[in-house]
């Protein structure tokens, strides 16, 4: 795994290579994902806020350039509140949108690795404290899993956040590996996430 170069911010942060960026792209293109909200991925994202009573939750499609949340769950807007908050334009409320440059967050991360990421406080980490999420929206802890697809191609993540540092031990590790396997067999060619 190669490692671009650290942003000018003055604290390290290194967003990863992503060499299957363009195949992954492309395979979200032809499952119709990463270009709208999706009801039913707001009320997968809904329940796994729920289970693990964080604030934030997210089904998050990576590809080239940005991060698509086709699912979310965002602080006050409670349940089926990720899908409806601005209409059209696809943003949310408060403080959250739709869309993010692959740069910001962790979700390159997980996906890049393929692997679950936890990090109950991200200010003890160098190479994430310094992400733009932890300035810019009070991010202080992340747990993410990616989704895989039938291909093993990672396409995105299913993820929870919180503004509090977060102890989310065994059984919130093993909580968001099996929400992301789950949601995965849900995701095959042609068929809706429902």
């Amino acid at each position: 795994m190669s490692y671009g170069p650290p942003r000018p911010a003055g604290r390290l942060l290194l967003t990863p290579a992503d060499d299957e960026a363009p195949a992954r792209t492309r395979r979200l293109r032809g499952l119709g994902f990463g270009e709208r909200p999706e009801p039913a991925l707001d009320a997968f994202a809904d329940r796994l806020a729920e289970l693990v009573r964080a604030p934030y939750a997210m089904v998050n499609f990576v590809g080239e350039e940005r991060q698509f949340f086709a699912g979310l769950h965002v602080p006050g807007l409670g349940p089926g509140g990720g899908g409806g908050g601005g209409g059209d334009s696809g943003e949310v409320k408060p403080r959250v949108g739709r869309q993010l440059p692959r740069d910001h967050g962790f979700c390159p991360h997980v996906v890049v690795r393929r692997k679950a990421l936890v990090l109950e406080d991200v200010r003890d980490y160098p190479r994430f404290a310094g992400n733009p999420v932890v300035d810019e929206f009070g991010i202080h802890s992340y747990l993410g899993a990616p989704l895989l697809d039938n291909a093993g191609m990672a396409l995105g993540t299913v993820c929870v956040a919180d503004f509090e540092p977060r102890p989310w031990g065994r059984a919130g590790l093993e909580t968001i590996k099996a929400m992301a396997a789950e949601l995965a067999g849900r995701l095959a060619p042609g068929e809706a996430p429902g």
